[in-house]
């Protein structure tokens, strides 16, 4: 008897028992079940043996200018300046940033705490194991358990991951997905959404259109409340790949957003093999900065990847990794990794956003913030690939 099978007749029990779940409690089995869950056994997720790459998996520039970004931001903070990341994955964003400070800014690497919230005992052996270097800096601690702290919170695709109620609109009402068995098998059943899914919906002032499909995950504002709380002066940094409320629950987008990973391949059905794939939906990012405000962070910064990339000096560092490298094929190669981090129409550089919130720190002008014309043109000559 596989592990699969185990959370299947788990998921099979619950479903008898209640009669049907909701779809975000099936999701959250299949992801987070303890010792069967995607994220909570053994196993290579990211990266080219894994289901998915992630922007840290790409190339650790990535962590290079998020951490010019950070330096930034701790110049606007006295004291100690605490980095929190939650769900870093195997802990490569964090190398990278750690690598980049110490290198590049070794005065805010001696101030700096980086505190890692991992849920998954075999992500969190992995971190531990990849981060040996940096041991003095770096501790690890639950969600409940973080302290008030100064600096700022990151998360790299942290939010596609918590589990959604899904509905669809019929007749002018709100139907929920619901997880139910028929003749041996789970199925999906419509039954009147539940109040606080209305309410979801309701605070945003959207639904989805006649006959189309969404997905609200009921989670983000009690972890964002969380956030906000522990967050004395600081930065809120969320990286995901998502949209606008307007254009998350758009009249073309009648299926949603619901995707399902594995081995590099997409599939739309979240009821095969529970537990061996991942099961994401894109982030609301008009219910982050709308929740923000409520609880004192202020929106700073909203723009796709590829803008906040190429403002931290994206094109720059190209070029000094191009004059490190051997020889012309190395260079062209560096050149085609790279651009998978900012490229346009549905690329990483379009569909992930990037969204910085602020509390007690004023208006600050960010590093991220230039314009794309102050780059120079000088800068992208020679680019042959």
């Amino acid at each position: 008897m596989t592990q699969a099978p185990t959370l299947l007749q788990q998921i099979r029990a619950l479903v008898r028992q209640r009669q049907g779940i909701p779809f975000n409690d099936y999701m959250q089995l299949c992801l987070y079940a303890p010792g069967l869950g995607y994220y909570m056994r053994p196993r290579r997720r990211i990266g080219a043996q894994g289901d998915f790459f992630t922007s840290s998996s790409v190339h650790r520039l990535f962590g290079r200018l998020i951490a010019r970004q950070l330096q930034q931001m701790a110049e606007l903070i006295d004291g100690p300046f605490t980095l929190v990341e939650q769900g870093a994955g195997e802990g490569h964003l964090a190398l990278d940033i750690l690598d980049a400070l110490q290198q590049s800014w070794p005065d805010l690497y001696e101030r700096i705490t980086y505190r890692l919230i991992e849920i998954s005992p075999d992500n969190r052996d992995r971190q531990a194991a990849l981060l040996q270097t940096h041991s003095t800096r770096v501790s690890w601690c639950g969600e409940q358990e973080l302290a008030p702290f100064r600096g700022c919170f990151l998360s790299n695709e942290l939010l596609d991951a918590f589990p959604v109620a899904v509905v669809e609109k019929r007749q002018g009402q709100l139907l929920e997905v619901y997880v139910v068995e028929q003749q041996d098998r789970l199925v999906e059943q419509l039954r009147p959404a539940r109040p606080e899914v209305v309410q979801h919906f309701a605070r945003q002032g959207l639904q989805p259109a006649e006959g189309c499909r969404a997905e609200a995950a009921l989670g983000v504002s009690c972890w964002l409340e969380g956030v906000a709380a522990r967050l004395q002066q600081g930065f809120v940094l969320t990286i995901d790949y998502g949209y606008p409320a307007a254009e998350l629950y758009a009249p073309f987008r009648r299926q949603g957003t619901l995707l399902c990973y594995q081995r590099h391949q997409a599939s739309d059905n979240p009821y095969q093999q529970p537990g061996e794939q991942d099961i994401t939906a894109h982030v609301d990012f008009s219910l982050l900065q709308l929740e923000g405000e409520r609880l004192g962070l202020e929106t700073l910064y909203f723009e796709r990847q590829y803008r906040f990339l190429m403002a931290l000096g994206f094109i720059e560092e190209l070029l000094e990794l191009q004059r490190q490298a051997c020889d012309a094929q190395q260079a062209c190669a560096l050149r085609l990794t790279l651009k998978n981090l900012i490229l346009p129409d549905g690329g990483m550089g379009d569909t992930f956003k990037v969204l910085i919130q602020g509390k007690n720190v004023g208006q600050p002008a960010l590093l991220c913030q230039r314009p794309i014309r102050a780059i120079s043109l000088a800068a992208t000559a020679g680019d042959g690939c």
